[in-house]
């Protein structure tokens, strides 16, 4: 691999355990399950596997089993002879003889039927197979990785998923972490992405990330991971367009529509539960989160709650102050809408003097 995959970027204790997890499974050859949520690197776990073993110069192949019906996946994974269906006018060589000596992965393999299931355990255990229509049992000599998002032991207890063909997978598993879980990991990619897009766009230098985007990369719960968390980058700055001035609010969510109704009562004050343009305190989803702990936080809901309200005005009065009490300004810098903006002011009881209403 020429370069460092976004994924694999970070310094977390989170992702390094993870890679270094892979690098001892590296040395032997066993099967192995990767697992973890969509956008975590599940692939880019397996590729780093493969180039680390002694396989690493035979193919790495890669096959997504959630996109191929039963009868297309059985041919592309083991191959069929000639005549054996219609339309099967020639030899086709399957993906587990084209990986001879390398590693196969086997991308969302909980979606994999339960005679393929089957097919593919005789496989593991005893390195045999025929193609489609053939008769003629054939070896060969393959890694099996298998990557999903899905529980396959839940799947395996409601019979879903083979037990016996898990038991094979799992001579090991590695857990790549979400990005919640990669705190540290947040900031490092978000200037990595954003040093990327500054130069696609053609701009001198990163401005940086004002305090509310910071605050917004810091609460956020990013259940898309990287992947997500790279697409919120490139979108901000793209709609930013200022290359002078730091980016003060990060586009969360682009199917939000800037049109909503601005007079109706639920407009009047942010709701974290409907607005998807993380503020000062939405998109934190409590089962999304990791919870942060300490000595000194409170132990009881409603003393979360007064450190959230007091942490809240001290940052809408710092603002305030640093636009000269105008709430448009205010309002753009926070990421709020202008109608947010005063329902925080209501709430907090403040009262800009005139030159501060826009």
């Amino acid at each position: 691999m020429n370069r460092q995959p976004d994924n694999m970027l970070g310094e977390s204790n989170a992702l390094t355990t993870a890679l270094d997890h892979l690098s001892q499974l590296a040395t032997i050859q066993r099967p192995v399950l990767v697992l973890g949520e969509r956008g975590t690197g599940k692939e880019l776990a397996a590729e780093r596997l493969h180039f680390l073993s002694s396989r690493w110069d035979a193919p790495f192949i890669k096959v997504n089993c959630a996109a191929m019906a039963e009868t297309l996946l059985e041919s592309e994974l083991f191959g069929h002879e000639v005549g054996a269906f219609t339309g099967a006018s020639r030899l086709h060589v399957g993906r587990f003889e084209r990986a001879e000596g390398g590693t196969l992965l086997l991308d969302e393999i909980g979606t994999m039927s339960p005679r393929l299931q089957e097919k593919l355990l005789r496989l593991i255990e005893y390195g045999e197979y025929e193609r489609v229509g053939g008769q003629r049992t054939l070896r060969v000599d393959v890694r099996v990785i298998g990557s999903t998002n899905a529980d396959l032991r839940s799947m395996a207890d409601t019979q879903t998923f083979r037990a016996d063909l898990l038991d094979r997978l799992s001579f090991d598993v590695v857990h790549m972490p979400a990005l919640r879980h990669r705190d540290d990991d947040v900031m490092l990619l978000a200037r990595h992405f954003a040093v990327q897009m500054s130069a696609e766009l053609t701009w001198d230098q990163f401005p940086g990330f004002a305090p509310a985007a910071l605050l917004q990369l810091r609460e956020y719960h990013w259940p898309g991971n990287v992947r997500e968390l790279k697409n919120v980058v490139e979108r901000s700055l793209h709609r930013w367009g200022a290359p002078e001035t730091a980016v003060a609010t990060l586009v969360i969510d682009p199917f939000k529509s800037p049109w909503s109704d601005a007079h109706s009562p639920s407009a009047t004050a942010p709701d974290p539960q409907k607005d998807g343009q993380a503020t000062i305190h939405n998109d934190v989803h409590p089962a999304h989160t990791t919870p942060r702990t300490s000595s000194n936080e409170p132990e009881n809901p409603q003393g979360l709650r007064d450190s959230v309200d007091a942490y809240e005005k001290t940052l809408l009065i710092a603002s305030l102050e640093q636009h000269a009490l105008n709430q448009r300004r205010t309002a753009e810098a926070l990421g709020l809408s202008y109608d947010q903006l005063r329902g925080l002011v209501r709430k907090h009881q403040l009262q800009p003097n005139k030159r501060g209403r826009a």
